[in-house]
């Protein structure tokens, strides 16, 4: 445990709203032990964004940390060049240009034929019925596991990423994640012998051609289920609820005078979809006077980072004009997420805007609850639209 001074939270709250708390520990303890949390949270941004890439001492090895227990150590939880390796290995998947000549056309097709279904209706909950369907259907193709259901790929996510976020050690939460994991291991090895025969662009192939271990390849697909499901999912819906919920700032897209990556990159700063990332803290050292030792745990917490009053103009107001540049949404370092180009396309060159255009009066038509602090995203979000 680190020097720094505790500082208690209402773990109920937190998952509800965790900015007001955040907002506190920047002004009072910005380097905190959090004792329901069992870590120390860094809190600003330039501190965050600095520290993060100091892999020597804020690890992201963690061989007993819960991701790397429940889903094998994939990418995400190596350092140095052990990191390097796979990263490079699963870089022809989610280049800028695979990205741009073959997934994009994928995208773009099975998003206008889910709008075509669903506008007859005239109503859907946005969460479940477009957003989770859009995510999914471009996780399958992007992973290489073509064979199964967007409602599967976003059953296995969610159980992995309740797995990952069980702080708490709830045994009926690990026990679903574990059946999550076991579920994707048997789609792996359906998948496998045909991407041996036929290699693509996948996730699966693309390892598979590199000749990364087994062990390795499952646990990247794993990591890229877990979080390439939810965030474009959450982001997606979120991005839409704020658009329809500040309808100057939607003028502004709908005009031309901001683009839609624009919108998606300061609704990422807004609400940060993947709100934090642990560390291990490999070494002695010292941040802000606070001491800590080897095997501590530290929380980056990009969601209070990008809420920083010392770095954004307008840090809790949702707005297009200012600069959100300095959003640490996506980390920073060589961690930086490797699906950063492939959410963007996904959601601010075809998503959004074809919700937008297929869908003539799109409104909300109830409530759309948040939840949660280590993930952050809509719980529900019925709308309708003209018929």
């Amino acid at each position: 445990m680190s020097t720094a001074p505790v500082f208690d939270i209402d773990l109920k709250a937190f998952w509800a709203d965790p900015y007001p708390t955040l907002k506190r520990m920047r002004a009072q303890a910005p380097v905190a032990y959090v004792p329901q949390l069992g870590a120390t949270l860094l809190t600003r941004r330039d501190d965050i964004f600095i520290n993060e890439k100091k892999i020597d001492i804020f690890s992201s090895d963690q061989p007993g940390g819960l991701m790397s227990v429940l889903m094998g150590q994939n990418m995400m939880r190596k350092d140095g060049e052990a990191h390097s390796i796979e990263r490079k290995a699963i870089f022809p998947t989610v280049s800028p240009r695979t990205v741009r000549d073959t997934w994009k056309a994928q995208f773009q097709s099975f998003t206008a034929e889910i709008l075509v279904e669903l506008r007859p209706q005239t109503r859907a909950d946005m969460l479940r019925d477009i957003a989770t369907r859009i995510s999914g259907e471009a996780l399958k193709v992007i992973t290489g596991l073509t064979q199964i259901s967007w409602q599967e790929m976003d059953r296995v996510s969610q159980g992995m990423m309740d797995g990952i976020s069980n702080y708490a050690g709830d045994p009926a939460v690990e026990a679903r994640c574990n059946d999550c994991t076991a579920a994707i291991d048997r789609y792996i090895d359906e998948r496998m012998p045909v991407l041996r025969d036929n290699p693509d662009a996948s996730l699966l192939s693309v390892q598979m051609q590199a000749g990364l271990s087994e062990a390795s390849i499952r646990a990247n697909v794993k990591l890229a289920i877990s979080g390439g499901q939810n965030e474009p999912r959450d982001v997606i819906a979120g991005l839409t609820w704020a658009m329809l919920t500040h309808p100057d700032q939607l003028a502004l897209v709908q005009s031309g005078q901001v683009t839609w990556l624009a919108a998606f990159e300061e609704y990422a700063r807004w609400i940060a979809p993947v709100a934090m990332s642990p560390r291990r803290v490999a070494q002695p050292y010292t941040l802000h006077g606070v001491q800590f030792e080897p095997e501590d745990r530290v929380f980056l917490m990009f969601s209070s980072g990008n809420r920083d009053e010392n770095v954004f103009a307008r840090p809790d107001v949702f707005d297009l004009t200012q600069d959100a540049g300095p959003s640490v949404a996506f980390g920073a370092g060589p961690h930086f997420c490797a699906g950063a180009w492939a959410s963007r396309c996904l959601i601010a060159e075809v998503a959004m805007p074809m919700i937008f255009e297929r869908l003539p009066g799109l409104r909300l038509d109830g409530e759309t609850p948040f939840g949660g602090w280590a993930f952050r995203g809509p719980l529900r979000m019925p709308v309708a639209w003209d018929a």
